[in-house]
Formats: structure tokens, sequence, C-alpha cells
């Protein structure tokens, strides 16, 4: 199992969202993951305990995490392709 974590500026609405589409293309995938969603900020702080980090790619350049964390951003934070192929990319699926 992985563990995911979906990142938006205030941790609210945005992150929620992405969380719920990053659990349903990684079911999608064959791919357990535990997701949980938060802020930038809260981000900031714990992204080495993570395996991958979801953002826009307006924030992803500022997120660093740990050796083995991978940190993806997305144009479209809605479009399930944009992020099927994007998972695929980072070698997730």
């Amino acid at each position: 199992m992985i563990k995911v974590l979906a990142v938006c500026g205030s941790g609210m609405g945005t992150s929620m969202i992405m969380k719920l589409k990053v659990g349903k293309v990684l079911q999608k995938l064959g791919v357990q993951a535990d997701v949980n969603s938060c802020s930038l900020g809260e981000a900031k702080s714990g992204l080495s305990n993570y395996d991958l980090v979801i953002a826009s790619t307006h924030i992803a350049p500022e997120l660093k995490g740990g050796p083995n964390t991978k940190i993806v951003g997305l144009l479209n934070l809605l479009d399930e392709k944009e992020l099927e192929s994007k998972l695929t990319e980072a070698g997730i699926a």
C-alpha cells in the first residue's frame, strides 16, 4: 500500500476533490493506497512520509519530498485522464 497526499493552497475544497479523484483512479489501476489531503503549508513539513504527492503545477515546485517521494503536478486537477497518465509516467501504475 502506498501513501498519497493531495495538496492545494488552502487544504480545503480542491485537495479534498483531488483526494477522491486520486483514490478512484488508483483503485481503477489496481493500486492500494492510503490517500490524504492538506494545505501547502501543512505539506511542507511532512512530505517524506509519503510515496506520492499530487498538486497543481503551480505549487508542485514548492514541494520537497524525501528521496523516495514522487511529486506529480497536474494542469487540470479534475481530469482523471491526465491524472492516470501522470501516475503511469511516475511509475505508480
